[in-house]
């Protein structure tokens, strides 16, 4: 597979003043001389043309111009691939890129797979396996902060991090099996103590890291706030004021929000996901009946909970039809709703530890402090510096890597022989490996990592 050389076309679909042809290979430049014409005169891009350097010039297919471009050369080693690559940038007419691509395989050049460019450079040694996945987020990125931990991985975080724990866990395995040589003479070359402070904070680092995927995946997929309440409560104008859209409809009849209505808002560089959900109350409805019981389940899923609450009724009762018993009161929002006809509510009703706020949703009243107070809510013990997991493969292989090391630190505190201890920490090493791709080497493994990909990345 690496031995051909591939092109897609890079820019996605839609209109746009400019795109670009990829190729990747040994014949990226023979292909290239065969189908550009360059305005230089008697200028021979293969033969004379410069790494990282741009030309000017037509595209031709015989004596037809295609189109006016400009091409990049990149030479291996030092191009993203690790192999010879031309970029055509040309105009985003979906016909000119067609037919500049096809000529690219006529030439032959062969369709790119997704991610095939990404898992050449993975192959070339360009990048390891998790700065090549970041890639993926990078472009998926939806938020400052979803970007920001895609930014981290893809500059080596995990790797380095990685590093870091190999190297401590390599020298001390290593000095115990170098004891097992010696088993006769009874000799420790390692320092237990020391080995067990090794251990500890090395249980530490990955049960933080372990524990960050919760909020690395919310980051990534968007934090769920689940928008709940009675029958005209005010949870569709409290959407529709949020987004400062007219996303929900809004109407006086009860009962008109009957399913999940969601939409996504960023707040302070983070991206949450509002649900708007069925008013909760009891009805004999079938149809309102599944919206009620998907806006509770909504209720249990979501990270916070706004409970819009009506003034003009009572609002612990409200409250306490709606917030089941087990959610934590910390990720309760409580709107009082309606401040503008009803300012002086008495709030001591409601359970203490939730935080209260009076809007007026209809007048878009307070609908920024409650923005702040949702975005200060978010705040967590992760820095923007930190490696956060949003990847649930690395998810899966830092846990049974935290199990691996756990298991060490038993048998060396039950005083088993320096060979178990060794054995699990050997295991750790191999899961780490996996991480950033040194034992990955099955086509069937990349093929189902970089099958996500966009094609032409």
């Amino acid at each position: 597979m690496e031995n051909s050389t591939i092109s897609a076309i890079c820019t996605a679909q839609g209109n746009g003043a400019i795109a670009i042809i990829r190729m990747s290979g040994s014949k990226a430049l023979q292909i290239i001389s065969e189908i550009f014409s360059p305005l230089k005169s008697g200028f021979d891009i293969l033969h004379d043309s410069e790494a990282n350097h741009v030309y000017n010039g037509f595209i031709v297919d015989g004596d037809k111009n295609i189109d006016r471009v400009v091409v990049t050369v990149y030479k291996n080693p030092h191009s993203y691939t690790g192999e010879d690559v031309v970029e055509i940038s040309c105009h985003a007419s979906p016909y000119i890129q067609r037919e500049i691509l096809k000529l690219t395989l006529s030439h032959g050049a062969e369709l790119a797979k997704p991610g095939e460019f990404t898992r050449r450079a993975f192959v070339n040694k360009k990048m390891d396996l998790s700065q090549a996945e970041a890639v993926a987020d990078l472009i998926a990125s939806k938020s400052e902060a979803d970007h920001a931990i895609a930014m981290n991985q893809m500059r080596g975080g995990i790797t380095q991090e990685i590093k870091k724990l190999r190297d401590l866990l390599l020298r001390f395995t290593s000095l115990m099996e170098l004891e097992l040589d010696f088993s006769e003479e009874d000799v420790e070359f390692a320092d237990r103590t020391q080995f067990k402070d090794i251990l500890k904070q090395t249980i530490q680092y990955l049960t933080r890291l372990v524990n960050s995927f919760k909020y690395g995946n919310a980051i990534k997929n968007g934090i769920p706030i689940a928008i709940c309440g009675q029958p005209n409560a005010g949870k569709s104008t409290l959407l529709n004021a949020l987004l400062n859209d007219d996303r929900a409809i809004v109407s006086d009849i009860p009962g008109t929000t009957r399913d999940v209505l969601e939409d996504t808002l960023v707040i302070n560089g983070v991206t949450y996901r509002l649900i708007d959900t069925a008013g909760i109350r009891d009805t004999e409805d079938y149809v309102e009946k599944l919206g009620i019981e998907r806006a509770k389940s909504a209720i249990q899923k979501s990270q916070f909970v706004i409970v819009v609450l009506d003034p003009k009724e009572n609002i612990a009762a409200q409250y306490n039809e709606i917030i089941p018993q087990d959610i934590r009161p910390e990720s309760v929002i409580a709107v009082i709703n309606k401040s503008d006809i009803y300012p002086e509510v008495d709030t001591s009703v409601l359970p203490s530890g939730i935080n209260i706020i009076r809007i007026s949703a209809k007048q878009k009243t307070n609908i920024d402090e409650l923005l702040n107070l949702i975005s200060d809510l978010n705040s967590s013990d992760y820095n923007p510096g930190d490696v956060i997991l949003t990847n649930i493969r690395h998810y899966q292989i830092f846990s049974d890597a935290l199990v691996s090391i756990q298991r060490a630190e038993d048998a060396l505190n039950s005083g088993l022989s320096g060979e178990f201890v060794s054995q699990d920490i050997r295991e750790a090493l191999r899961l780490f490996a996996e991480i950033t791709g040194d034992e990955i080497t099955t086509d069937e493994v990349l093929g189902n990592i970089f099958k996500n990909f966009c094609i032409g990345k």
